[in-house]
């Protein structure tokens, strides 16, 4: 893992969330991207380039924002990008290769229900690469219990537990692993990737009617540092992605989501 992406936005936890990616970053030896979208539009008839201004103010409001942090010797660049943050991200990756994305989770929401704002959302929805949502106000510690909660034991693909393995290269961590049998469930499922055999350190098994419901049942247990999930095209996230926010009545958690991309 060594180039992370870290979407900055305009809320009072972006702060709070810079740091977190830079601390760590710092302990995996990656390097941090720190970008922020903006638009505009120029009016007809003006001599001023709108477009050219805006962008100057997001480059000094990304410079303030790390000039505001404890860079820990990390190689910090920053980018601005005109267009939606979607595809904006999309084309970072193809020329940088983010590994992986680290994001606020309420974002620019500022609804106390909600608990993974559309910017998150809509990264864990339309991209495919890992998302690490970290809630506000969390403070960056290094990792030594995780709970990777799943509904099938096949991962079909070669880098979706890359995230994982670099984690649990780096900080050895109990990897617990929690296979939520619902009403969907097949013997197959049953069956664990090589992958997820070779990191885990627990393998227990339930049966309810969600995986959230599951992670609910059983998160006291491991008190893990940070919750893992895959998101599937039949899995974790599949009626959460009708739309690109996720309210606490959904799902929530008090530690970082690491969101692995499955398929």
């Amino acid at each position: 893992m060594k180039n992370i992406l870290v979407p900055i936005g305009s809320t009072e936890t972006a702060q709070n969330t810079l740091q977190y990616a830079i601390d760590f970053a710092a302990d995996i030896n990656a390097n941090v991207f720190v970008f922020r979208a903006y638009k505009a539009k120029s009016k007809a008839g003006t001599m001023i380039n709108v477009d050219a201004i805006i962008e100057r103010e997001t480059n000094l409001y990304l410079r303030t924002m790390v000039n505001a942090v404890d860079r820990k010797n990390v190689d910090v660049k920053l980018i601005s990008a005109k267009g939606s943050v979607v595809e904006s991200v999309e084309t970072i990756d193809e020329e940088l290769g983010i590994d992986l994305i680290i994001v606020n989770t309420k974002s620019n929401s500022i609804k106390e229900e909600v608990f993974l704002g559309s910017t998150a959302g809509s990264l864990v929805k339309k991209t495919n690469i890992p998302v690490l949502s970290v809630p506000p106000g969390y403070k960056y510690e290094p990792i030594k219990s995780v709970l990777l909660a799943f509904k099938s034991g096949i991962v079909n693909s070669k880098t979706a537990l890359n995230p994982l393995k670099s984690i649990a290269k780096k900080f050895t961590p109990q990897v617990n692993l929690l296979l939520v049998k619902t009403a969907s469930f097949a013997e197959k499922d049953l069956v664990l990737n090589q992958g997820l055999t070779e990191l885990q350190t627990s393998f227990t098994t339930t049966e309810n009617a969600t995986t959230f419901q599951g992670v609910l049942e059983h998160f006291k247990t491991h008190e893990p540092d940070l919750l893992c999930v895959f998101r599937r095209k039949r899995g974790f996230f599949t009626k959460l992605w009708e739309k690109n926010t996720v309210l606490k009545q959904e799902f929530h958690t008090s530690r970082p989501l690491l969101i692995l991309k499955g398929e």
